[in-house]
């Protein structure tokens, strides 16, 4: 059976988020950190930057791919992506951890296939035009 995607990449926009859940790396990293876990992901590597004055960027990566962060506390805002290619992470409940960490009052989510390959068969056929 052949997979529509080799991976799927949300882009979630938090908007309206308390400031204070978005400026401390310790408190970003562990939500994030939680979501990976909390979504049955497989976590390898945990890295987090707290930037002066303000402001987290970082990144778990987890074996079916990554979950990045980077806050704008002064902004109200967090801009979120998760990245999997096992469609055993539940996905759902990573969101539903951030949005109980950084109480946004808007979410918007875009979803984006990755390594959507076209058959051999197509390729085949292309490469005989070709020649």
């Amino acid at each position: 059976m052949r997979r529509e995607a080799l991976g799927i990449h949300l882009l979630i926009e938090m908007y309206g988020c308390d400031p204070h859940t978005l400026k401390g790396v310790d408190y970003v990293g562990k939500a994030m950190e939680r979501a990976a876990k909390e979504s049955k992901a497989k976590v390898v590597e945990i890295f987090f930057h707290q930037f002066l004055p303000y402001g987290v960027s970082g990144v778990v990566v987890i074996e079916e791919s990554h979950y990045t962060i980077h806050t704008w506390p002064e902004e109200r805002y967090a801009a979120v992506d998760l990245f999997y290619c096992d469609p055993s992470v539940d996905v759902d409940k990573a969101i539903q951890v951030l949005k109980e960490a950084f109480k946004p009052e808007h979410v918007t989510i875009m979803e984006v296939k990755r390594g959507v390959l076209p058959e051999v068969s197509s390729y085949r056929k292309q490469e005989e035009m070709v020649s």
